[in-house]
């Protein structure tokens, strides 16, 4: 269809001038989409035993730069007992993340992520979370360290993948990174069938070309999580919010209590 230039009545005759027509869906940073494939839509967290001898050979190059780097952030990373496991992040293959925990059981625990360019191209980066039982200046899922991170490993990642970026997967991706075990509700994959997510996972498409992603996280049945996430045209985390979701449990609804807020970069 074309939109026809009016023209008066005494002026000649013109040929007909087509007008583009605009987009019906604008421009998104994420694959709009949703991907056959419901592995996209979570994070794998595995053991060391259950990582690939390449991921294992990786991570053990980059020792070194991760002992710098969590030193930067005051972390005892030389001393014993950290654990780790991989965070398996579908929507940004090429990177390796491993969440790092110290626990001895008291309220002192403190835990990292480590984010390792799989190609060499780029560096190693940590996100803390938690050091000995303490936020470092705003709690992870919405401090602004934790944003610049994430969008610096984005930019990593290759440009054509990043554009055909899962928007569910990306959002779990960051959650696993700030401490989060994610299990998104409001999908028939969801394993807790007893707790149903009244808030679907959503994508908003601003007329900018940003995106706001909502997510429900119901890995903890009795407090689950709702999840905002907003991105610019390009791809960048602005801002990330993190408060409780009113759930239905057993066709009755219900709100949990928990601490929330969010964060601007």
């Amino acid at each position: 269809m074309a939109l026809c230039a009016q023209t008066s009545q005494s002026a000649p005759s013109s040929p007909m001038k087509e007008l583009p027509l605009p987009e019906s869906t604008p421009p998104s940073p994420f694959a709009i989409e949703a991907l056959k494939d419901p592995s996209a839509y979570s994070v794998r967290i595995i053991s060391e035993d259950e990582m690939t001898r390449e991921d294992r050979d990786l991570l053990a190059g980059a020792e070194s730069s991760m002992q710098e780097r969590a030193g930067v952030q005051n972390f005892d990373f030389n001393g014993a007992e950290w654990t780790y496991h991989q965070l398996v992040c579908p929507a940004l293959p090429n990177h390796l993340f491993v969440r790092f925990t110290r626990d001895d059981g008291t309220r002192q625990m403190s835990m990292f992520s480590a984010a390792i360019p799989r190609d060499g191209n780029g560096r190693v980066r940590i996100i803390p979370i938690i050091r000995k039982g303490y936020s470092l200046f705003s709690p992870a899922p919405i401090g602004a360290l934790t944003i610049a991170a994430f969008n610096r490993i984005r930019s990593e990642e290759d440009a054509g993948a990043k554009a055909k970026a899962d928007w569910v997967g990306t959002g779990v991706c960051y959650a696993a990174l700030t401490g989060a075990n994610p299990e998104v509700g409001g999908l028939p994959s969801a394993a807790n069938s007893d707790t149903t997510a009244v808030m679907p996972p959503t994508l908003a498409v601003m007329t900018d070309g940003g995106a706001i992603i909502h997510f429900a996280d119901i890995s903890v049945a009795s407090r689950p999580m709702e999840w905002s996430m907003t991105f610019d045209a390009r791809g960048k985390l602005l801002k990330a919010a993190h408060s409780p979701a009113y759930i239905q449990h057993f066709g009755k609804p219900t709100a949990t209590a928990a601490d929330g807020g969010e964060a601007k970069q």
